[in-house]
């Protein structure tokens, strides 16, 4: 822990007894988990204290967290939501300065608490940790903390609707009847309200939340549209993730429909709240009969269209339509491109908006279905977002989650933090890489060092699935994915089930031979003596797959079959022998975009890495229908899951992981990288097809602003004061 806390955790009665259960396992143990109390499921609690201020010069803070999450409120003001999830052994808390929020004399904090209780990626829930923790401070003296003298009340008017995606949020069917207004108040009479329990054996460790929390405002519909009395149609313009909030008035009883949606169904202009990525998102608005009512969603959704269906009888006042959207904060200035390219143009714009709403408090897969924080996706869409968000702590905090994930197992979880388990092999060996990037752009020395016996260990949980010859063959204990949807992987001729086929195959290696690359990376630049078995992997790698004749890597051993996959990943990780090339780059001209958008990323750096950027910008800029382009043309306003709505059963719109044009198109087209750790000097090496066009690249980086501008064939760059620019 980081400080000595005064405060107490504070719970709901209902859970004192309940002693916390072991959520975390192996996930090929298939462990079977006691059931939940169901009683004690998706609880909303609210939480009341009301204290004396006597107003001073110095700032006033508080430092509060929740499990599972907490939105304050100061004085009836909203102040912030969080935290970040976390496990209960490195369990995040967050820091407000309230100073403007308090008045002499007489303040309430008040607390919505929310416990899930599923098991899912999204919280480390479902273990019976409830509850909460603040305390109020100025200049070194604590001013107020939690205690049992809070007073409480549970929430009865969140009623559920059932569960969307996998196992992710509960529906929110929310009967105003049943709310208890005012309750944020200071003006509110809590006096037949319960006191809280103080939780004497709460095993969570506190420790500041090193990224801020997420940042949280309205906006108003780009369009609304009656379709009947009662009956309206509601555009935000564009994907959004957020809550939709009115008001309205009606008789008590009365029931207003919500219905969200990505898109609109293709016969008629409703909402296809029955969406594709899996979310069923219907709820049901139940009036009070008060002069108005509001409707105030706890948990968010991703959504672009909203339908509000209520009886002509009900008043609806749609000027108070709005969203309430959530994201990690984004200054939209930090980083820019504009270009005469409109394909390039469009396709940047997409894919900086998946970065944006798929970046909460962690790096999501997605902000609908799953709503968890993937390692492979964390691969792309954290290198995406340092550029768009000039802000290297979400990227860090996302390497943290996933070392703290090793007291689980040595060779990483897939996701992290959360309560679903599932382990992937080729997201663990892209660990190391990413440590090695963050470096890059940080100059974070003492990070690496922190990270690197953690790196150590996971090569050594890989040994152990080495054969003679060193190559990994049988690694059964986690799934190897290659690419997603399976459908997308270019005819893999490997068994690639849950429980992987007996053998060796190439993709796995591939990435071992890269997790061993960084690694070394590490050990030299700590100093460390070591005994490189690199030569003698990358020897054994090509005399099990690569074909003399053909000159292409087959996809395993004792495979003919040379997919996509099988020959970017020897290309990128400088595995392939010179004369093969040529060839693999002709296969790639020639399959183009035949892989899924994940992978994507990593078929474009290996492109960069043999200097082909006139190939990797034309599939940036073409229109094939395995294309970001093609995202466009089917409406998308962030870069979706798949290259088509129809390229898999679940397509979410909203997929961050699609968004590798970002980095490729400013370190590999653009020709910007750091030439030093912490952008200590600049890398400027443009390689700017024609088709490009002219444009201009704004972003923001450790040591500074840069500009890179091109006008009537003429490129020009800009930089930090004192920083050189190696050309």
């Amino acid at each position: 822990m980081d400080k000595q806390w005064q405060a107490k955790w504070i719970m709901d009665p209902s859970f004192h007894g309940h002693s916390p259960t072991n959520v975390f396992y192996k996930e090929g143990t298939k462990m079977e988990l006691p059931p939940h109390e169901p009683s004690l499921l998706n609880r909303h609690m609210l939480v009341r204290k009301v204290f004396q201020f006597t107003k001073s010069t110095d700032p006033v803070l508080i430092d509060i967290t929740a499990d599972d999450y907490y939105k304050l409120y100061i004085n009836g003001r909203f102040v912030g939501q969080g935290p970040a999830s976390g496990y209960y052994f490195h369990y995040h808390y967050n820091r407000y300065d309230i100073t403007d929020y308090l008045q002499a004399g007489e303040n309430v904090v008040a607390v919505h608490v929310y416990y899930q209780g599923l098991i899912n990626r999204v919280w480390n829930s479902g273990d019976y940790r409830q509850g909460m923790i603040a305390q109020l401070h100025s200049a070194g003296e604590t001013l107020l903390a939690t205690d049992a003298s809070w007073k409480y009340q549970n929430s009865q008017a969140y009623v559920s609707g059932g569960t969307v995606g996998y196992q992710t949020q509960f529906l929110e069917n929310i009967d105003s009847r049943l709310l208890i207004a005012n309750w944020r108040e200071l003006d509110f009479d809590d006096t037949e309200w319960q006191c809280v329990s103080e939780s004497i054996v709460d095993d969570h460790k506190l420790y500041l939340q090193p990224t801020p929390p997420v940042a949280v405002y309205n906006i108003q519909p780009a369009q609304t549209k009656q379709l009947a009395p009662g009956h309206y149609l509601v555009d935000f313009g564009h994907e959004i993730t957020g809550q939709f909030t009115m008001e309205a008035q009606g008789n008590a009883g009365d029931i207003i429909e919500i219905r969200c949606g990505e898109e609109l169904t293709e016969t008629e202009e409703r909402v296809r709240y029955k969406m594709r990525s899996n979310c069923d998102y219907q709820e049901f608005w139940t009036l009070s009969g008060q002069a108005v009512d509001v409707l105030e969603f706890y948990d968010y959704k991703a959504f672009r269209y909203v339908e509000v269906i209520g009886s002509p009888e009900i008043s609806i006042n749609t000027a108070t339509f709005a969203a309430t959207v959530r994201h990690y904060p984004l200054d939209q200035t930090v980083c820019t491109l504009d270009t005469s390219n409109k394909t390039v143009k469009s396709v940047w714009d997409i894919c900086k908006a998946g970065v944006q709403y798929g970046s909460q408090e962690g790096f999501l897969d997605c902000p609908g279905r799953e709503k968890g924080q993937y390692l492979g996706d964390a691969t792309v869409t954290g290198h995406s977002h340092m550029y768009v968000a000039g802000d290297l702590r979400l990227y860090k905090k996302a390497i943290m989650d996933f070392a703290l994930s090793t007291f689980i197992c040595p060779g990483l979880m897939a996701v992290a933090p959360g309560s679903y388990m599932q382990e992937i092999a080729d997201y663990s060996m892209q660990w190391p890489m990413q440590i090695m990037l963050y470096y890059q752009q940080s100059g974070d020395l003492e990070f690496v060092k922190e990270m690197y016996p953690l790196v150590e260990g996971l090569y050594a949980y890989f040994q152990r699935y080495e054969r003679s010859d060193g190559l990994l063959e049988n690694v059964v204990e986690k799934w190897n994915l290659v690419d997603w949807p399976g459908n997308l992987r270019d005819g893999y001729d490997f068994d690639l089930s849950l429980v992987v086929g007996p053998g060796c195959h190439n993709v796995v290696n591939a990435f071992y031979l890269g997790m061993v690359q960084s690694l070394n990376e590490m050990r030299d630049l700590l100093h460390l003596q070591y005994e490189d078995s690199l030569p003698s992997l990358r020897k054994a790698f090509n005399q099990t797959f690569y074909n003399e004749q053909t000159q292409l890597f087959v996809d395993a051993q004792g495979s003919n079959h040379s997919s996509l996959h099988a020959n970017v990943m020897p290309l990128l990780f400088d595995l392939a022998p010179l004369e093969a090339v040529d060839p693999i780059v002709e296969l790639i001209r020639e399959k183009r975009l035949c892989c899924g958008v994940y992978f994507a990323y990593f078929l474009l750096k290996a492109l960069a890495r043999v200097g082909q950027t006139e190939l990797l910008f034309a599939l940036i800029d073409n229109t094939d229908e395995s294309s970001w382009a093609n995202m466009v043309e089917e409406g998308a306003t962030t870069c979706m899951e798949a290259w088509s709505k129809d390229h898999k059963w679940n397509t979410s719109l909203c997929h961050a992981w699609a968004s590798a044009p970002i980095p490729v198109l400013i370190e590999d087209i653009i020709g910007l990288k750091p030439a030093l750790p912490g952008w200590k000097a600049i890398r400027f090496r443009p390689q700017i097809p024609a088709a490009m066009g002219d444009f201009e690249l704004n972003i923001s980086v450790p040591s500074g602003e840069i500009q890179v501008r091109r006008q009537d064939g003429n490129v020009e760059i800009k930089g930090p004061a004192g920083i050189p620019i190696e050309r």
